[in-house]
């Protein structure tokens, strides 16, 4: 019952907001219906558990209405409206989304906004998730209800679908901390943003989070250092997810409606398909990269791109890529060493490796940069 009550709750919450309800209001009753059904439903499920939801929700949030502004006419007949079809739960589900990734919200708050009220996690699990307290998650989200609730969403923001794509990618690369998964959470919700909405750009991120997914396994080793691409077995990736990836990329791709989430992913592909680094089709990865370039003008795009012609065409041609990506740009100094030392270079390298480490965002990260430059000052 737990896991049908949390699959339920957000489409509910969709309903109610598609009718009118305010969100946060919503949730509540929402959340009030949720309870009643733990006690309603041990002595027999509904035919129909979601419509069930609906009307208790319903009937909450009108009860609120009514005690809040004394507004006695509204209809009753509202109370049977039939439950939403298809078209209407695409609907539902981004118009839910958009209101959660709020343009006015920080991505922190949208990130946290988002896993309450469409992932349907607790604000406890969501705390430990991103390790703080319970107090100050529960504040974080109650301040972005009101902001949804003072900015509401124009026409157009309520089908942003980039902008809700970009916050579910947020949530995956935060991958797994205390009780809840968050890359398994977030493609969860990818995978049903994808199913409602058919979008390229949807289907095209779903592919993306799969294909890193499958590496999971790979990435760090037992005493929680990093392991990079090319150093990792690829005998623990996760075949099934590559194969449902790829069959999902090679749909979006037919749609040709081009987006970056989709030139990712097909870059991800690439990697995924090759036995070994040195067997990776890097003429395509740099052909891909050309792609989201032009989509993206990114300097982190650009640098990706530089350490992908130094592999194709060799490191003195990655060096002249990377003269054009601007100083600053996280991780430029890792790619510079890295190619300096493919160049024979490894002085240099050292150097560069040590200076990127004291600059890292994560432990895993500057450690694995610190043994770098370890390494090549003991040549």
């Amino acid at each position: 019952m737990e896991d049908l009550l949390r699959q339920l709750g957000p489409r509910v919450l969709g309903v109610l907001v598609r009718r009118g309800a305010d969100f946060a209001s919503a949730e509540d009753a929402v959340q009030e219906a949720l309870i009643e059904a733990v006690d309603r439903w041990s002595e027999g499920m509904p035919s129909d558990p979601q419509a069930w939801l609906v009307t208790v929700a319903w009937r909450r949030w009108l009860d609120h209405v009514r005690s809040e502004t004394a507004r006695h006419r509204r209809e009753r007949a509202d109370l049977a409206e039939p439950p939403p079809g298809p078209t209407e739960q695409a609907d539902d589900t981004l118009r839910l989304l958009s209101l959660s990734c709020h343009p006015a919200l920080s991505p922190a708050s949208a990130v946290a906004l988002t896993l309450r009220a469409v992932g349907g996690l607790t604000t406890r699990q969501i705390a430990e998730a991103y390790l703080v307290p319970e107090t100050t998650m529960g504040q974080r989200i109650s301040r972005a209800k009101r902001t949804v609730a003072e900015h509401g969403l124009a026409p157009q923001e309520a089908r942003d679908l980039n902008r809700v794509l970009r916050v579910l990618y947020l949530v995956f690369n935060e991958g797994y901390q205390g009780e809840v998964d968050l890359a398994a959470e977030a493609v969860r919700l990818a995978r049903e943003l994808a199913r409602q909405t058919g979008d390229p750009e949807a289907v095209g991120l779903l592919a993306l989070m799969l294909l890193h997914h499958a590496r999971r396994a790979s990435r760090f080793e037992e005493d929680g250092s990093l392991v990079t691409l090319a150093d990792q077995d690829r005998s623990l990736w996760d075949t099934r997810l590559v194969a449902e990836a790829v069959d999902l990329l090679q749909g979006a791709l037919a749609a040709d409606r081009l987006g970056e989430f989709q030139a990712q992913a097909a870059i991800a592909a690439l990697h995924a398909d090759a036995p070994s680094a040195d067997e990776t089709d890097w003429p395509q990865v740099v052909g891909w990269y050309d792609e989201l370039l032009a989509l993206t003008d990114s300097p982190v795009v650009a640098l990706n791109r530089a350490v992908a012609v130094g592999e194709a065409d060799g490191p003195q041609a990655g060096l002249r890529a990377l003269a054009d990506v601007p100083d600053g740009i996280p991780r430029r100094e890792a790619a510079h060493a890295h190619l300096l030392e493919r160049a024979g270079e490894p002085a240099r390298a050292a150097a560069l490796y040590a200076r990127a480490a004291a600059r890292a965002s994560s432990t895993a990260e500057r450690d694995h940069l610190t043994r770098q430059a370890a390494r090549l000052r003991r040549r």
